[in-house]
């Protein structure tokens, strides 16, 4: 079934905004929707044209593809209004999961709901409720807090956790966790810490502990320093 127009109080058509989420790692992670949408779409803006052709290739899906990431989004976002007022149907994908979850398209997605247009969304991979499903840690209530700062504002943040009560769920990179571990030991002590790292790709693993036994797991085996991270913090 192709993808519908949508119409204006005049009878004119207008295009549609689909929100798709995409793999966080293995490219069978996604969903037939997904797929039908994207092969149907008149054109899909991306955060890297690079990782979604790989995407793409896997699935035969030879749509054009268009660049938007986080440096570009307020500029880029004006051309995706003109393909929704020409009546083209338009998709946005991020890297890996669902965009706008610490993933540019916040502002596309406000811009275009501004604008009028309809936008819908394709669920699908996230790395905060994969990490959640397989660490044990009581997740009916959790506290999302992405990315830490890198310099201003992150003691703060640090500070919020250690008196955060429910579970909190962190990302870090292969080039921090090392420094996020040493930090967490100095504000949240003895707390039960779990991280998932390379989550559904061939060395997915999960490791749970202290921090400060965490710090030394990793230190030892520089191996498991790779990749990206989802830590998991248990309730106080």
């Amino acid at each position: 079934m192709k993808v519908e127009k949508a119409k204006d109080t005049e009878g004119a058509e207008k295009g549609i905004l689909y929100i798709v989420a995409t793999p966080i790692g293995n490219l069978e992670d996604v969903t037939l929707r997904a797929l039908r949408i994207l092969k149907e779409v008149d054109v899909v803006f991306c955060e890297d044209t690079r990782v979604t052709r790989r995407l793409f290739e896997r699935h035969g899906i030879t749509t054009h593809l268009k660049s938007l990431n986080a440096r570009t989004e307020s500029l880029k976002t004006g051309e995706v209004l003109e393909h929704l007022e020409k009546g083209d149907n338009v998709a946005y994908v991020s890297d890996a999961g669902t965009p706008t979850v610490s993933d540019p398209g916040s502002q596309l997605v406000g811009r275009v709901r501004e604008a009028g247009f309809a936008i819908e969304v394709i669920p699908g991979a996230s790395a905060v409720t994969a990490a959640l499903s397989i660490t044990g840690v009581p997740a009916s209530e959790f506290v999302f807090l992405g990315f830490l700062p890198h310099k201003k504002g992150r003691q703060t943040k640090l500070k919020e956790i250690s008196e955060i009560k429910r579970t909190v769920v962190l990302y870090e990179s292969t080039h921090r966790i090392l420094k996020l571990l040493n930090e967490l030991e100095e504000y949240i002590g003895e707390r039960h810490i779990c991280i998932a790292r390379e989550l559904t790709k061939i060395h997915e693993e999960v490791l749970c502990g202290t921090a400060g036994e965490l710090h030394t797991i990793l230190t030892e085996t520089p191996e498991k320093q790779k990749g990206e991270f989802v830590v998991v913090i248990e309730p106080l």
